[in-house]
């Protein structure tokens, strides 16, 4: 067997899934992980007849590899990144690279990236996305870091990355941590697009009564549209049909409503925040997993606050339409949110994102790909510069043709008592951003009573701030 220059450390699902989608492309792999009993399972169970090489220290590991060795840690973000950066540190040599293909803070990965090129070895912060299937039969990859790095990697990471029509879903993001930025917001933008299937579910489970099969109908059918053709609606459907053995009944029904987190989404908001950039859609996606955790509290809440109750009473079928249309109009702003959030941190970061190429590798492989990726390919493609994605010709025309039927799927759950709030998110974010005039001129006037914090004037030349003494003449 040919010695391998390609490594990989940490054998959980994802790190061995990706340890056999690089040999099955021709490239000879060394694996180690922390555990040695993992390691002969993977061997044993996994790997045997491949080209695969098992070491049980890192000693060991990293001696089993040609030079300029290129090992990928796919271990949990934080801490257990940084100690095996430590430990590997003085076994390597110069031009030998290490890629963190884990979930890491964008921050946490500029500052290894400083730290060890100044050593003189290469880092790459490299956002994996496409769960368990995606890292064996090919990822979206996001990979950060110097483009000589990146050269480095090219030859290997084309060949594992999920191939589309127009290429294989990878490209150099950016520098430093941009890679892990892009992964990032990709995971934002996949929290949003998940509470608002699960509130088009609820609306349509809770409003319209479907049973399992027909929401499996409803959602396999718009599998089949332009727009809402994705991953995430195709998985749903396949939800709704899976039956539990035990009692017969559909198994969704008997998962315990509490959403769980790994951080990624937070940090979106977090960063967001930072940057000045609104993305309510995804701040409503992270809230409704929050409020989901208190399920104790909402069940002694339910014994206590009323609210109103009833079914939707008009044409069934049409109405089903209009929640597709709400569906596909929030789901734009998400998304529009998101490439704005890429934008502001590409011009603040000095990462130079290329948008088109960021919606392009995300067409295939990953958890967000989705049939209208291409569209907002096109979109940034046209305009490099666009200033928010609902301004694209094709999306403007869309969201202004269906913004009626979105506007009644919200009036009629909020009738019903039915919680809608990444659709209601969407939607407020759509008609701020379409106001001229928004209520702040009030927020300036109160801030400038009680703190002197001062206001400009829509009469005087902007830039000019005016002070006001408001009981003077009262």
């Amino acid at each position: 067997m040919t010695q391998p220059s390609f490594g990989v450390i940490g054998l959980a699902v994802m790190g061995e899934n990706l340890a056999l989608n690089v040999e099955s492309r021709g490239f000879p792999v060394a694996v180690y992980n922390r555990t040695a009993a993992k390691t002969e399972e993977f061997m044993s169970k996994r790997a045997q007849g491949k080209q695969v090489t098992a070491a049980y220290s890192l000693e060991e590991f990293v001696k089993t590899l040609a030079r300029p060795r290129k090992i990928l840690v796919m271990v949990k973000a934080g801490k257990p990144v940084d100690t095996v950066i430590e430990q590997l540190k003085p076994l390597l040599e110069p031009d030998d690279m290490i890629i963190d293909g884990g979930n890491s803070l964008y921050n946490d990965t500029e500052r290894r990236t400083k730290d060890l090129e100044a050593t003189g070895l290469g880092f790459v912060g490299m956002g994996v996305s496409g769960g368990e299937e995606g890292a064996l039969n090919g990822p979206s990859l996001m990979p950060g870091g110097t483009d000589s790095a990146y050269k480095e990697l090219e030859p290997i990471l084309v060949k594992i990355a999920a191939q589309v029509d127009d290429g294989p879903c990878v490209t150099y993001i950016g520098p430093g941590g941009a890679g892990h930025y892009v992964k990032m917001v990709h995971n934002g933008i996949e929290y949003g697009d998940m509470q608002l299937i699960a509130e088009a579910y609820d609306i349509l489970k809770n409003a319209l009564g479907l049973n399992h099969k027909q929401l499996h109908e409803v959602f396999a059918e718009w599998n089949t549209t332009d727009e809402l053709n994705s991953f995430l609606i195709e998985i749903t459907a396949d939800i709704f049909k899976y039956v539990d053995q035990d009692t017969n009944l559909p198994l969704v029904d008997l998962i315990l409503d509490s959403a769980g987190q790994k951080g990624t989404g937070r940090w979106t908001v977090v960063s967001s925040l930072e940057l000045g950039v609104p993305i309510p859609t995804m701040y409503a996606a992270v809230n409704a997993r929050v409020i989901s955790s208190y399920k104790d509290e909402r069940i002694a809440a339910a014994k206590e606050l009323t609210g109103p109750a009833g079914k939707y009473n008009g044409d069934a079928k049409a109405f089903i339409n209009k929640v597709r249309d709400a569906l596909y109009c929030s789901k734009m702003c998400s998304y529009a949110q998101g490439m704005a959030l890429l934008s502001k941190a590409s011009e603040e970061f000095n990462y130079n994102l290329n948008l088109a190429e960021t919606a392009r590798i995300w067409k295939g492989g990953c958890i967000i790909r989705a049939g209208f990726l291409d569209k907002i390919k096109n979109a940034f493609n046209e305009n490099p510069k666009l200033p928010n994605l609902l301004l694209a010709p094709e999306f403007k025309q869309t969201i202004l043709d269906r913004q009626d039927a979105w506007r009644e799927v919200l009036a009629t759950s909020n009738q019903l008592g039915i919680p809608v709030p990444a659709f209601s998110a969407s939607l407020d974010y759509f008609d701020s951003y379409r106001r001229e005039r928004l209520p702040q001129n009030l927020t300036q006037a109160q801030r400038d009573y009680f703190g002197a914090h001062t206001y400009e004037r829509v009469d005087k030349p902007k830039g000019e701030f005016f002070h006001t003494e408001w009981t003077a003449n009262s």
